[in-house]
């Protein structure tokens, strides 16, 4: 069965890393400056996008199994330099995909809970996707 409380923490958990990342691809977009790396402003901002709708749906998930959205937001950090700014984004990311898989573990597998599983799924391969942009950019 789904264990509500510990998938409720974990998806709170992930929430709060998840407003980090939409928070944090919206400063990068906005902030890269230099010639070689203008192409990947449109880019980020659309994870932006995505992350902020990422959010919506684990707030919506969150309230549907009962729960209270934390309005917290994991610590954001600016950094100029290109490089050092796509790492921190995709160390950002890793960390999130980290705190979803860890709700899956509590899910179950009754209706509910592989519902919640596919969600997480979902999310997990949209963002590995960035991952995988930002790396392949960074190479």
């Amino acid at each position: 069965p789904l264990e509500r409380d510990a998938a409720l923490s974990g998806l709170n958990r992930s929430l709060e890393l998840e407003a980090r990342s939409a928070l944090a691809y919206a400063v990068a977009a906005g902030s890269l400056t230099g010639m070689e790396v203008q192409h990947l402003r449109s880019e980020l901002y659309g994870f932006a996008l995505r992350e902020l709708e990422d959010t919506r749906r684990l707030v919506e998930k969150i309230v549907a199994l009962g729960g209270e959205p934390s309005t917290k937001v994991a610590t954001v950090s600016f950094d100029a330099e290109p490089r050092k700014a796509l790492g921190k984004l995709v160390r950002n990311d890793e960390e999130t995909l980290d705190a979803l898989v860890e709700v899956i573990q509590h899910t179950g597998s009754e209706a509910e809970g592989e519902a919640l599983e596919h969600l997480i799924e979902h999310l997990l391969l949209r963002k590995q996707e960035q991952i995988d942009f930002l790396r392949r950019a960074l190479a």
